[in-house]
């Protein structure tokens, strides 16, 4: 595609490509599977991403998640930051001391204070999400923070040169609060530098790890961001016989079972009816979208299965996408870019 653009690279190119290149394949697995007695799995009710997201939370006001695909959820998490801030003796009442003025990555002195920051972030954080609970879910919300000066982007590692857009517009935004900004900095480089611990192996390049989707829950106005990593994979003619147009272009990502991981769920801390208190704490998390997992099966459309995509606007309404751009030269610079 002309100009790609990393929110639509595996969408669309996949649906055209996979619609032509496995119709045939998945009709007649589908066809298969008409015939064979039913699985035990069959058995387990359809999941949603209501279920996957109240796994992490859930308001009184909704209906109770079914107990089996509760369990086939829970196997196809791999937490970043352990999910249990209380077991760990890191509850809400803890959370003041580890709020600190400068969120730079390389300032962050110890691993607890990560977790602490993910479960309890500072205040401009928790007051984005109340401000996306209290709207009952509007993106203009969220689009009120952002300074209104526009940053055009710049050459992020040659993409210009082989003619890619990496970006929804060309240029970006970024919020008025520094703060937030450098909260979403640290987002990125957390799952960078935490992957390996749960078999994601990603780098922050524009063919990989570079942009997430903001997004607010339907069903709770819940803040969140669904990572992409694995964007462009390399063209490859047995694994990955997929083009993928100009943005894959010198692609070295392999494709190959860490694909399954490419999808990385932050969740805001979820505010409560009362204005001081909140039902749970923040989340961050792989989601494994292994072929033999309940991901896999009920929350990845058929045409981008190969892909493992999950899409951000089945989670909720999009407000933004946050990109994490190295637009240095010799030495890398990596800049938000919100567009």
């Amino acid at each position: 595609m002309v100009s790609s653009y990393s929110c639509f690279s595996l969408r669309f190119t996949f649906f055209f490509s996979l619609s032509v290149t496995a119709s045939y394949s998945i009709a007649s697995r589908s066809s298969l599977s008409r015939k064979s007695s039913p699985s035990p799995r069959s058995k387990i009710p359809k999941a949603t991403p209501f279920d996957l997201l109240s796994m992490f939370g859930h308001s009184d006001r909704c209906p109770p998640i079914n107990p089996l695909v509760a369990k086939e959820l829970a196997s196809c998490f791999r937490f970043l930051v352990p999910s249990s801030p209380t077991a760990s003796g890191g509850g809400q009442d803890n959370k003041d001391r580890f709020i600190r003025q400068n969120l730079r990555w390389d300032r962050i002195s110890s691993r607890r204070e990560e977790d602490q920051l993910v479960w309890w972030p500072p205040e401009p954080v928790l007051e984005l999400a109340r401000l996306a609970f209290d709207s009952s879910g509007d993106p203009d919300a969220i689009h009120r923070i952002l300074d209104p000066s526009i940053i055009p982007v710049p050459d992020v590692e040659d993409s210009k040169e082989n003619k890619c857009q990496l970006t929804r517009t060309p240029y970006g935004r970024r919020f008025i609060s520094e703060e937030l900004n450098l909260y979403f900095e640290f987002l990125f480089e957390i799952i960078n530098a935490r992957g390996p611990t749960v078999g994601l192996n990603v780098s922050l390049n524009r063919y990989d790890l570079f942009h997430g989707h903001l997004f607010i829950s339907t069903d709770t106005a819940r803040l969140g961001i669904l990572f992409h990593a694995k964007e462009y994979p390399a063209y490859d003619k047995e694994h990955f016989p997929y083009f993928m147009g100009y943005c894959q272009t010198g692609s070295h990502v392999i494709y190959d079972d860490s694909m399954n991981l490419r999808n990385i769920l932050w969740l805001a801390p979820l505010p409560s009816n009362s204005p001081e208190s909140w039902a749970a704490p923040g989340v961050l998390v792989v989601l494994d979208a292994r072929p033999e997992g309940i991901i896999f099966r009920d929350l990845i459309p058929e045409y981008v299965k190969f892909a493992r995509t999950i899409y951000e606007d089945d989670l909720g309404t999009v407000a933004v996408d946050i990109n994490y751009l190295n637009v240095g030269a010799a030495v890398p610079d990596y800049q938000i870019f919100v567009c």
